[in-house]
C-alpha cells in the first residue's frame, strides 16, 4: 500500500522534509526505500535558515528508540527540535519543555507530570464520555458529515481546555489558534504578521506564526487570573508550583501553555480522524471490534500506530557519535521519522495493514521512550477509548470516506476535512466490561 505515494527515487534524491511530498499522504515508498538503505540517509534540506543544508534521517524503529533514549548524545537543547535552525535569541524565546535536556527537562516535567498521571486522567473519563455523546448525537442525526468538524476537532480541545481550566466558550478560539499553528508547518500562511495583535518578530514565535502570540496572550491572562483565584486545574497548578525553590518564569509558563494546548489538541484530533477513516476503509476490523470489546486496548494502539500524528522530531548531536553504522559529527542534525518507524518491517508483521489484533504493539507515535515520552499519552488513549466505546454503544459504524482534504505538512499528519458517512443500528450488548 502506498497511500498516494509517488514512485520512489534514488535515496540521494529523496527529500522527506519537502512539505509538498505530503499533499497526497505520507510518502510511504520513500520511507520504505530509506529503511532498506544501509546506515542513515543524509537528507539535503535547502532552507534559508539551514546553512549546512541537511540532516541525518532516522527512519528505522530501533534507531529512533536509540536517539530518543540517549539525550547525552542526541540533544533537544542544542539547536531546535524542528528542522530549521534558530538564532540564539529566538531559541531562548521559544524554548519549551521540548527543547530541554536533563536535568533542566526533569525540573520542568515535574511541574506538570502529576497532573497527567493515569489516576488524574481517569477523573476526566466521565466528562469525556459526555462530550463524545453530545458530538455523536449530531453525527447520528446527520448520518455523518465532516468528521474533523463534528468530532475530531471538538472532542480533544474540549477535554484539554477542561483540564487546563479554559472556559468552554473559548474552545472554538483554541481550535482556531491551533489550526493556524499547523498552517505554520506548511509552505504558506494565511495570517498577516500582526494577526491577533502580534508585534513580535515571527522568528521569535513557535511555528513562526502570529497564532502563537494569540496563545501566549490568552495563556498569560488566564495565568494571572489563576494567580489571584486558583482552582483545581492545570493552569492554577503551573502558576503556583514551585520547582527547585522558584516558580516558572513568564516565558516558561507561556511556552508550557502553548505546548499543552497544541499537543493536547492536534495529536489526538489527528489520531481520531485517521482512526475513523481506517475503520471505514477496513470494515472487517470494525466488525471485529464490535464483536469483541476486549480488543479495545489493541485497537487504540493500532489507531495510534496507523495515524502517527506527529511526523518527526529533531535532535542535535552533542558529541561525535555513531548510529546504524553511520558516523555523526557533533552539531549534526538528527531527525526521527515516527511514521516510518511505525511501519518498520523488522518490528511489525504486515506493517501496511490495519490490524486491531496486533499483540504487544510497539508503536512509538508518542516517542521512542526516554525523557521526552509524551506527557499526554494516557490522555490520548483515554479519549480514543471513550470515543470508540461511545460509537459501539450507539451502533455507529463508519461506512465510507469522501472529500478528503489533507494538510500538506511535514510535521503533522493532518487532515483539514473529510466526509465520513455512518450506518447506525441498535448495538449488541458488549461482550466485555468497558475498559
Amino acid at each position: 500500500m502506498t497511500d498516494g505515494s509517488a514512485p520512489s527515487e534514488a535515496p540521494a534524491d529523496i527529500d522527506i522534509a519537502d512539505a509538498g511530498r505530503y499533499g497526497n499522504g505520507i510518502p510511504w515508498d520513500d520511507f520504505r526505500t530509506l529503511r532498506a538503505k544501509p546506515g542513515l540517509h543524509w537528507n539535503r534540506y535547502e532552507a534559508e535558515s539551514n546553512a549546512d543544508g541537511g540532516f541525518w534521517a532516522v527512519t528505522r524503529h530501533a534507531d529512533v528508540c536509540e536517539v530518543s533514549r540517549h539525550p547525552e548524545r542526541f540533544s533537544s537543547a542544542i539547536g531546535h527540535v524542528n528542522l530549521w535552525d534558530l538564532e540564539a535569541d529566538a531559541l531562548e524565546a521559544r524554548r519549551s519543555i521540548l527543547e530541554h535536556d536533563p536535568p533542566a527537562h526533569i525540573r520542568l516535567r515535574r511541574v506538570v507530570s502529576k497532573a497527567f498521571t493515569p489516576r488524574q486522567m481517569r477523573r476526566y473519563t466521565e466528562r469525556t464520555r459526555a462530550i463524545a455523546d453530545e458530538l455523536l448525537d449530531v453525527v447520528v442525526e446527520r448520518g455523518g458529515g465532516d468528521w474533523v468538524e463534528l468530532v475530531a476537532a471538538p472532542l480533544p480541545i474540549r477535554v484539554i481546555i477542561a483540564i487546563l481550566g479554559v472556559p468552554p466558550e473559548d474552545a472554538d478560539y483554541m481550535v482556531e489558534l491551533s489550526n493556524h499553528l499547523v498552517e505554520g508547518t506548511t509552505e504558506t500562511q494565511s495570517l498577516p504578521p500582526d494577526a491577533y495583535g502580534n508585534t513580535t518578530p515571527l522568528r521569535l514565535l513557535p511555528f513562526g506564526s502570529p497564532a502563537a502570540w494569540g496563545l501566549y496572550e490568552y495563556g498569560a491572562k488566564l495565568g494571572d487570573e489563576r494567580l489571584e483565584h486558583p482552582t483545581d486545574d492545570v493552569v492554577s497548578h503551573l502558576v503556583h508550583a514551585e520547582v527547585g525553590g522558584d516558580r516558572l518564569t513568564a516565558t516558561e509558563f507561556r511556552n508550557f501553555f502553548q505546548v499543552l494546548v497544541f499537543g493536547g489538541n492536534e495529536t489526538t484530533r489527528t489520531a481520531i480522524t485517521h482512526g475513523t477513516m481506517a475503520f471505514a476503509e477496513h470494515p472487517d476490523q470494525w466488525d471485529r471490534l464490535a464483536a469483541d470489546r476486549e480488543l479495545l486496548p489493541n485497537a487504540v494502539e493500532e489507531v495510534i500506530r496507523w495515524a502517527s500524528p506527529i511526523l518527526h522530531m529533531r535532535r542535535t548531536a552533542a558529541v561525535d557519535t555513531e548510529l546504524a553504522g553511520t558516523q555523526i559529527s557533533a552539531g549534526d542534525k538528527v531527525v526521527m521519522w515516527y511514521p516510518s518507524a511505525n511501519r518498520d518491517e523488522a518490528v511489525f508483521e504486515r506493517p501496511d495493514e490495519f490490524d486491531i489484533g496486533r499483540a504487544d504493539n510497539a508503536q512509538i507515535a508518542f516517542g521512542g521512550g526516554g525523557p521526552h515520552f509524551c506527557l499526554g499519552a494516557y490522555l490520548a488513549r483515554m479519549e480514543l477509548t471513550v470515543l470508540l466505546e461511545a460509537m459501539l454503544d450507539r451502533g455507529i459504524r463508519p461506512a465510507s470516506v469522501a472529500d478528503l482534504v489533507r494538510i500538506p505538512s511535514n510535521f503533522v499528519h493532518g487532515v483539514a476535512s473529510v466526509e465520513v458517512a455512518v450506518d447506525v443500528a441498535v448495538a449488541d450488548p458488549p461482550t466485555a466490561v468497558r475498559a
